[in-house]
């Protein structure tokens, strides 16, 4: 055979070959796998010629998969971690903050016939996220002098009833359904109590008690929209917007009539056990 021959007897074994890995579903040679076939060394002339070379298919490389631990199995099982809530917890103790922002709105109220004789708007005065408040008519001479509600006659009993209840006259909130004295303390009348109100209902809110007390006719007819009299309303829980509310005798009421003390005492006696029930404590018990 010819040196001609055989090299196409080379090339012919070379592509019977990768026809043969084709049909094997390969396509192509990865480089530097497999070496190309060496061309048989060329004998002399008087020697036999070397047997046909059989290239074998190249073995199949097979690629270890990456080793996973048990905890990393796991934790692509696992749900996703919930995100943090960005949810605030209800805040406490803004009663102070959202008061003073009332009273700024308040200004120097000219919203009724009571603010050319008055000497000083009667706001509110206690604690500005009470548990507990009390509602009155309206300031008198010694409140329209000081500014702060009940601190005349009435407004001592008040303090002594707070602490027959086992609580500090600083434990709750104070207010009057009026921010203004009426002329010669007389009764409130309804443009008056129209121009005020307002301004008590944001301050309620403000404060979000747990139950209120309204002391006397005015208060209990203002914020229960009724116009029963006080002897009728006082004794039993009523409701003013969801919040708990027990009406009674004024405390003036009871500086003229002594009598009566004893079913406001009886009045209180349930806002206690209101008080002992929700779980508020009380400093003493009486």
């Amino acid at each position: 055979m010819s040196d001609r021959d055989e090299l196409l007897q080379i090339v012919r074994q070379a592509k019977e070959h990768v026809a043969w890995l084709e049909r094997g579903g390969a396509f192509g040679l990865p480089r530097g796998e497999v070496a190309p076939p060496k061309p048989a060394a060329v004998a002399p002339p008087a020697a036999a010629p070397p047997a046909a070379r059989t290239v074998a298919p190249p073995a199949a490389r097979t690629v270890a998969a990456p080793r996973v631990s048990a905890s990393a199995v796991a934790a692509s099982a696992a749900p996703p971690a919930a995100a943090p809530s960005i949810v605030a917890p209800p805040s406490e103790g803004m009663g102070a903050a959202k008061l003073a922002a009332i009273r700024e709105e308040l200004g120097d109220c000219q919203r009724c016939k009571l603010a050319g004789k008055r000497t000083n708007i009667v706001y509110g005065v206690g604690n500005p996220d009470a548990p507990l408040v009390f509602v009155g008519e309206a300031p008198g001479a010694d409140e329209d002098r000081t500014g702060e509600p009940f601190v005349g006659a009435a407004g001592q009993l008040l303090t002594k009833m707070i602490e027959a209840m086992g609580l500090a006259r600083g434990d709750v909130y104070i207010c009057n359904i009026l921010k203004c004295r009426p002329p010669g303390n007389r009764n409130p009348e309804p443009d008056e109590i129209a121009e005020c109100e307002p301004f008590l209902k944001k301050q309620l809110a403000a404060i979000r008690p747990r139950m209120i007390v309204a002391l006397g006719k005015f208060a209990a007819q203002c914020l229960l929209r009724s116009d029963a009299p006080i002897s009728r309303l006082r004794g039993t829980w009523k409701e003013y917007q969801g919040i708990p509310l027990m009406p009674t005798y004024h405390p003036a009421f009871l500086l003229r009539t002594p009598s009566a003390k004893r079913d406001v005492w009886s009045d209180l006696q349930e806002v206690m056990r209101e008080l002992d029930r929700l779980g508020i404590v009380r400093g003493k018990k009486p």
